[in-house]
């Protein structure tokens, strides 16, 4: 098939770490890069605007790496920017191709084809959530725990938000409240039960697609950007959920 957005000089849609990985445990990243297919020419943004958090969720793609390599995990990370498509989003909802984002209007995205939007869909949507369901049907004999890993601003809005992490969730809660209670107990931390953000069917893809849709324990988990921009942050976050995730699993009592 003829690309109608991708050219030679874009990257794939996704990058994989550990795809043979040994542990139940698969990751993806639906925010974790930046880029922007060529042809659309930074949808009219400067690259500042592309580096804030509105682009991409800012360390995930360094904590997802060294999960990967600590757990032995499969790691599915998409690399395109939300703001050419959000991969969190269900391709109905309103912000699924974001015209404005946290008060920056996105020229490349205003009154979009039908087409276009096909396009970005057919060519950065679908082959990275192919790519998930295929792993995730691979594995489906030894129940995979899916983990999806995304960032937030410490202050949005004016507003600062206490929490260093947070477990979002919608229908099922067995494994997102086992590691907020084990995040609970480290010392110091503040930790977000359904914060910043709660997962929905609206607002949400992984979550009520692959968690809740194949009956998979599932947790969708935030991080504060300020907690993780540096290699530091995020190998010693990556150290700190790799401990606990597995500690959860391995107590027996999430079914």
């Amino acid at each position: 098939m003829t690309s109608a957005l991708l050219g030679p000089g874009d990257p794939p849609p996704f990058v994989v770490h550990r795809p043979g990985g040994a542990s139940r445990f698969v990751f993806i990243g639906d925010h974790a890069g930046q880029a922007v297919p060529l042809a659309l020419a930074k949808l009219g943004l400067p690259q500042s605007e592309l580096d804030r958090h509105i682009g991409w969720d800012i360390g995930v793609a360094g904590v997802a790496a060294a999960l990967a390599a600590q757990l032995d995990a499969v790691t599915i990370l998409q690399r395109y920017s939300r703001l050419v498509i959000d991969c969190n989003r269900p391709l109905h909802a309103p912000d699924s191709i974001a015209t404005v984002s946290d008060g920056t209007l996105v020229p490349g995205n205003q009154s979009l084809s039908e087409a276009a939007r096909r396009a970005r869909t057919a060519e950065i949507f679908g082959p990275y959530h192919q790519r998930i369901v295929q792993e995730l049907d691979a594995r489906a004999q030894v129940r995979p725990i899916l983990v999806t890993l995304h960032s937030f601003t410490p202050v949005f809005r004016g507003h600062a938000r206490p929490w260093h992490a947070g477990v979002l969730y919608q229908r099922d809660a067995r494994l997102a409240h086992a590691l907020r209670d084990a995040l609970a107990r480290e010392p110091g931390l503040v930790v977000g039960d359904n914060e910043p953000y709660a997962a929905s069917d609206a607002t949400d893809y992984a979550v009520p697609v692959y968690g809740e849709g194949r009956g998979l324990l599932h947790v969708e988990l935030e991080l504060r950007q300020d907690l993780i921009e540096d290699e530091d942050g995020q190998r010693a976050w990556a150290a700190r959920f790799a401990r606990l995730l597995e500690h959860c699993v391995a107590s027996g009592r999430l079914g």
